[in-house]
């Protein structure tokens, strides 16, 4: 999975190139609130461009649910894109996508050229990957290029199916960067290799765990999940987030630490108040105490000052590190103290910092320091798949080197 052509294996002048971006952009009334993920399409687009391919963007927006939804249009990207990339983007404004106005377009390009198509979830069968509408996309071209992946984790009609359907299927820049960074950092690390997992759940995150306890020398838990292993650990959690049907798979995860000669770090203190804040940024009053000494009608919200410190000098000795989840409610500024205190640690240190999407992209970017990370990926659950070491349907649709 991680050996796929990309667009610097093939020659795309005068061809017709169907690329698949990730375009699902926020939208107040019309307006794109976040340009992020055009900006992050662009190089892709524009080496293509600059090639000589008929470039033929398409995308997903939110989640029409197989009918065409006016407030899901794709034709505010449209404008932006064109003023991003300085040239012109014919919208195709077609209810059913590949229709007269896609094939109008199309037929119309010169070399250099660039279409965006309609939304393809306004096809029914974009999510169940069938063929009929696989077979449409197809048809508009020659080549196919998959630089999405934050839907590389789903097998759909504009990244699988497409993929099946043409000779040449390969990734763009954007992909080609999560696949270096977050399959390489998993796989081939430069050790030592630092696990950092936070986050409510410890359900959501059952094989990463597993699979990182294998790949890495130190695994840090913070976040909410930390309390169910605390709790396993035979700790009074209090009235904290726990997931009780988790226990014995947390007793098995720290075991299973031991006997791989594995570090699995905990919180040792905690940042406790009475409920969680509501709203979630409202002004709340917390104490820290140790993990063993939290009240019974008391809940643990973010990781305490020792824990940030000790979760701090693990990341200085490592040469890779992977982050992904907040250490406590981030969103409210005075539970946001633990992630802020991983954050500033992995800006400080020179080794390969990689931010799974998702929450902790989130953090990491609200906080100030995106900057400073070697990469933030795109797909939340397309990185959460990839760190669980699963085979992602998107990259494996691309060809082989």
């Amino acid at each position: 999975m991680l050996n796929k052509k990309s667009v610097d294996d093939i020659n795309v002048k005068g061809k017709r190139v169907l690329c698949r971006c990730d375009f699902n952009v926020p939208l107040k009334e019309g307006v794109i609130t976040d340009v992020n993920r055009l900006t992050a399409a662009l190089p892709t687009i524009k080496k293509l461009v600059a090639d000589g391919g008929k470039v033929i963007l398409c995308s997903h927006l939110g989640k029409p649910k197989g009918e065409p939804k006016p407030e899901l249009s794709l034709a505010p990207v449209a404008v932006k894109l064109a003023e991003l990339l300085g040239q012109e983007v014919k919208f195709a404004a077609d209810a059913e996508v590949v229709g007269p106005n896609a094939k109008a377009a199309v037929a119309a390009m010169n070399d250099g050229d660039v279409v965006l198509l309609e939304n393809t979830r306004y096809r029914i069968e974009e999510t169940k990957n069938g063929e009929a509408f696989s077979q449409d996309l197809a048809s508009l071209c020659d080549i196919f290029v998959n630089d999405a992946f934050g839907t590389a984790h789903r097998a759909h009609c504009s990244n699988v199916g497409v993929a099946q359907l043409v000779d040449t299927a390969v990734v763009g820049y954007l992909m080609q960067k999560e696949i270096d960074f977050l399959g390489n950092a998993v796989n081939t690390p430069v050790r030592p290799f630092v696990a950092i997992l936070g986050g409510a759940k410890v359900a959501d995150k059952l094989n990463v765990i597993s699979n990182l306890l294998e790949k890495c020398d130190t695994l840090i838990i913070g976040g909410g999940m930390a309390y169910t292993f605390l709790k396993a650990k035979g700790m009074e959690v209090g009235s904290s987030l726990v997931d009780n049907e988790k226990l014995d798979y947390c007793k098995e995860m720290l075991e299973k630490a031991e006997k791989l000669g594995k570090t699995i770090l905990l919180p040792v203190d905690t940042k406790i108040a009475a409920s969680f804040p509501s709203p979630i940024d409202a002004e709340i009053e917390v104490e820290n105490v140790a993990c063993d000494k939290i009240p019974a009608d008391k809940m643990g919200l973010d990781i305490g000052t020792e824990s940030a410190n000790m979760f701090a000098e693990a990341v200085k000795t490592a040469k890779t590190v992977v982050w992904n989840g907040p250490m406590g409610v981030f969103e409210n500024p005075v539970l946001a103290q633990g992630t802020i205190a991983v954050a500033k640690a992995l800006a400080e240190t020179d080794a390969t910092t990689i931010i799974g999407g998702g929450d902790s992209a989130a953090a990491v970017n609200q906080l100030g320091f995106g900057d400073k990370m070697t990469h933030i990926s795109t797909g939340g659950g397309a990185s959460l798949e990839f760190l669980e070491g699963k085979d992602l349907p998107g990259v494996v649709a691309a060809n082989d080197k």
